[in-house]
């Protein structure tokens, strides 16, 4: 069975996973005490919103004697310790060359730009002492100062995520402002990618970016407690959490649900739906993927795998459906082997083709395919490059990977430019592991990331083949989609290097893929079991 697959019942969906009950997570929701009006002389900062996202009750109206309102309307009045009339309006990561793509991340001792009303230089900036801990006077503090591009400050040492706002003299303060993302680690903008082909409207996936994790039942989640998925994600630095949507052409899963996406949203939460596929009835294998969609998913994720092998018909079908309820733009990813070249007659040209899906999230579970973290993202990358679609690494916690697995996991994905990890799965997640995905990353010195991408030459046979036959087709309208590189490609192919400055070898390295990718793919039209069948 091919590695991270799932089974559903008692029809395959997969490779079977490990029994056994999950581990529990329990969170306990804290009671909101009444605000005592009459007897504090000034009130507190906002209340924290709880966790079904609606803010803490005011206390309510205490019935006064006349005695005591006299005493009240004639007694001093306590200073508001929160000032309005200062606050933060934006804060970003500078200079680019030190910061990731998402401006409200930044490094210990990198540089946040501020800009709002009424500050000025030598204002104290606090941050939290723990992570979304509440600034007080006894926080981690910077002063601001007059950099080239506005004020700025120093991200302090001891400075962890959450919010920031100005400590102003006599106990005052401003409003808060954030959450900024403080790593300790040298942050660097994401490594260029081939672009992906374009598909209008699509600006940023901001549904795959930071961290996810896989569900597969919810009920085995947590027990299905939302308020303990929604802790436990927050506490693991966990942003979007995909959710299994439906199982072939008919089976939609009611865990789905315009509800979940709602509640999940409402505590800052993305929820994306996936769906496992068979290709038997893609008609109604794209209809169910809409139906998640309608239901106010913020991406869907395709799991097609062994069982769409040799159904090149059957993936056009899907795509073609699915994009016409759907729409071009809408963010949809493909979650599927992760070494292209152990499956030739995957239609990964179709699923990662024009109007296909514009995210590739490969199952990258090196335990399961017997390599190590190292191995299996070099492979990776150097298969899927040619599809020219965004990686977002997707990772085990089952079969109980070690800690130091799961974070060089997430330290490789930084060094590979990936914009976001994901792993399968919750329910399989063991209580040790939780801390892993959120424990911070240092720079690692022992990985050079691999810049390959795959090397065909005349014998070559599969979806790679064909992918590039279909590119070289674009500027030598003789050549044929077949998938087999074979004595007449080979031709094509030198003469096309040849054209543009490169060694006439009739083998793809990768300033030939480069070259070729910047043309259009013909477009096929594949019917029964593809270029072969």
């Amino acid at each position: 069975m091919a590695a991270g697959s799932k089974q559903s019942g008692s029809r395959r969906e997969g490779i079977f996973l490990a029994n056994g009950t999950p581990k529990r997570f329990v969170f306990a929701l804290a009671g909101v005490a009444s605000a005592l009006l009459c007897c504090f002389g000034h009130p507190q900062p906002t209340a924290a919103a709880n966790v079904g996202g609606a803010t803490a009750p005011s206390a309510g109206t205490t019935k006064t004697s006349t005695t005591h309102t006299s005493n009240t309307k004639n007694a001093k009045k306590t200073p508001n310790p929160h000032i309005f009339t200062v606050h933060i309006a934006s804060a970003s990561c500078m200079p680019t060359a030190e910061c990731s793509g998402n401006p409200h991340q930044v490094s210990t001792h990198g540089i946040l730009l501020l800009t709002g009303n009424g500050l000025r230089t030598g204002m104290v900036v606090g941050f939290p002492h723990a992570r979304d801990a509440r600034v007080t006077s006894a926080s981690p503090i910077a002063h601001l100062r007059k950099g080239s591009a506005g004020l700025e400050v120093t991200v302090p040492k001891q400075a962890h995520s959450g919010n920031i706002m100005v400590l102003l003299s006599h106990g005052r303060y401003t409003s808060s402002y954030g959450p900024i993302s403080v790593v300790r680690y040298a942050l660097h903008p994401p490594a260029p990618q081939i672009p992906p082909a374009p598909v209008a409207g699509v600006s940023s996936p901001t549904a795959f970016e930071g961290q996810g994790m896989w569900i597969w039942y919810l009920s085995q989640s947590d027990g299905g407690d939302l308020a303990s998925i929604i802790a436990q994600a927050h506490a693991a630095d966990v942003t979007t959490l995909f959710v299994k949507s439906s199982d072939g052409p008919s089976n939609y899963w009611s865990q789905f649900s315009p509800e979940l996406v709602a509640q999940l949203h409402a505590n800052g939460l993305k929820v994306c739906a996936w769906q496992f596929v068979y290709g038997t009835n893609p008609t109604g294998e794209a209809s169910l993927g809409a139906e998640a969609v309608a239901d106010g998913a913020d991406c869907l994720v395709i799991d097609a795998e062994g069982e769409y092998e040799g159904r090149y018909g059957a993936a056009q079908t899907y795509i073609a459906d699915l994009r016409a309820a759907i729409g071009p733009s809408y963010p949809l990813g493909l979650a599927s082997f992760p070494y292209v070249y152990d499956h030739p007659s995957f239609p990964y040209s179709v699923f990662l083709g024009p109007n296909g899906a514009q995210f590739n999230a490969p199952q990258m579970y090196w335990k399961d395919i017997g390599n190590s973290v190292d191995t299996a993202y070099a492979n990776t990358y150097i298969s899927n490059r040619i599809y020219g679609r965004p990686i977002f690494p997707l990772g085990q916690t089952y079969s109980q990977p070690s800690n130091a697995e799961l974070v060089r996991f997430r330290e490789e994905a930084i060094d590979y430019g990936a914009p976001g990890v994901s792993w399968w799965d919750w329910q399989e997640t063991p209580a040790g592991e939780w801390t892993a995905l959120a424990e911070p990353l240092q720079p690692l010195s022992s990985v050079i990331p691999n810049p390959g991408y795959t090397e065909l030459g005349e014998g070559s046979q599969g979806d790679p083949v064909l992918w590039m036959q279909e590119h070289l087709a674009s500027a030598i309208g003789t050549q044929a989609t077949t998938g087999i590189f074979e004595a007449t490609t080979a031709a094509n192919l030198e003469q096309f290097q040849s054209a543009h400055g490169i060694a006439p070898t009739g083998k793809t390295e990768a300033a030939t893929w480069q070259a070729l990718l910047t043309l259009p793919p013909v477009a096929v039209n594949w019917t029964g079991a593809g270029p072969q069948g």
